[in-house]
């Protein structure tokens, strides 16, 4: 007797796409709308989702940022245009508690935090997802950038199509068992111009919405504008400090500067100085050259790791790491030191290697990600 091979659907169910729910969750912008319009069109049970994460009357005035107020109803109308059901979640306390209040303490601490991967990691892919679950749903599925393969031994994540739009550095945080349940339908699109240009075909009135740029929950880009009314009284002021130990001027807040800035320190002088560290204990803005900036050897904690072996089972790891989400990524060893930490040695040093900032690592020779960690201080 001949046994029977169940065909998968293109999001790896054996079943027809009419019964396989999927919750999408939907920011407003084109990506997650097409995300949505397209598995819809395909014949699957689409549920969209989208997460008010801030106050809505100050959203409702924001342009450029993911999750405000004409973000929502920009949601609303896709879902109306593709005839699926959409949901709106007030998630705002949970991304106050597990986004906003971490970024304003890690820049009271000296440290340079990259909010969206924290949520990305707490809201997003961790209490959305189980609202996925409880709604039923047999994965979940986003517009970002980045692909999800089954591997030989279990399901691997790998950097988009698209080097420019890859946002691997972002989902570095990714679990095995969340990335089991995601799907990211546009991590093979060769350019965004393909999503938009799918977003026309499905008549999306987001088809030409620009992307968003800033930081959701911070205006103009203005980080210290944030954390002085989120933490009243913490731009004290103190002294500019070179590495030498002179002092060289004055300063109003710490969390005004960030390791590797050289403009805006306003100290003068004729060889150009830099920020190498910041010291929030004794109010101090440590500079000094270039060459002071170059790392060769990283501390990281909070590992995630997605590769086969156990992390610990490793004496070396030869990788390839990013430590900016703008940079390539460069040729590392990863050496563990614990469960969930490690040194990273570079092959070449690297400037601008801050505190708070993430360190993604990768295969050599290869598109998949091996998980990463934060960089913490010496």
């Amino acid at each position: 007797m001949t046994a029977v091979t169940t065909k998968l659907n293109s999001l790896g169910f054996a079943k027809p796409e009419h019964e396989t729910r999927v919750v999408v969750a939907m920011s407003g912008g084109v990506d997650s709308s097409v995300v949505a319009a397209k598995l819809k069109q395909e014949g699957y049970d689409v549920v969209g989702v989208t997460l008010q994460l801030y106050d809505h009357g100050a959203a409702l005035a924001k342009k450029g940022a993911c999750c405000a107020g004409i973000d929502i109803h920009d949601a609303r109308r896709v879902a109306e245009e593709m005839n699926f059901p959409h949901y709106v979640l007030d998630y705002e306390n949970k991304f106050k508690e597990s986004v906003i209040d971490e970024f304003a303490d890690a820049y009271l601490a000296g440290a340079t935090p990259v909010p969206c991967i924290r949520c990305n990691e707490r809201v997003k892919f961790r209490d959305l997802l189980e609202t996925a679950k409880d709604l039923n749903a047999d994965c979940m599925a986003t517009g970002h950038y980045i692909q999800r393969t089954e591997g030989i031994k279990k399901a691997e994540l790998h950097q988009a199509a698209d080097p420019d739009r890859d946002q691997s550095y972002f989902l570095f945080s990714t679990t095995q068992e969340q990335l089991d349940f995601l799907r990211f339908p546009l991590g093979h699109l060769a350019s965004k111009d393909e999503t938009r240009a799918l977003a026309r075909e499905f008549g999306l009135v987001v088809a030409d919405k620009p992307d968003s740029q800033d930081i959701c929950f911070v205006p103009n880009g203005s980080y210290a504008d944030v954390i002085e009314k989120l933490r009243p009284g913490s731009a004290e002021p103190g002294e500019i400090v070179h590495l030498d130990g002179t002092v060289l001027g004055t300063h109003n807040g710490v969390i005004h500067y960030t390791i590797g800035q050289r403009k805006g320190l306003g100290i003068g002088g004729r060889d150009p100085l830099y920020v190498v560290k910041l010291d929030p204990d004794t109010r101090q803005v440590i500079v000094g050259p270039r060459e002071a900036l170059a790392m060769r050897r990283i501390p990281v904690k909070e590992i995630n790791w997605l590769g086969d072996a156990p992390f610990e089972s490793h004496d070396r790891i030869e990788v390839r790491v990013r430590i900016r989400s703008t940079r390539p990524p460069r040729d590392a060893v990863i050496i563990p030191t614990g469960p969930q930490t490690a040194e990273v040695e570079l092959a070449v040093a690297e400037e601008g290697v801050s505190p708070g900032q993430a360190c993604v690592f990768y295969a050599p020779e290869s598109t998949r990600v091996l998980g990463g960690g934060w960089i913490a201080k010496r």
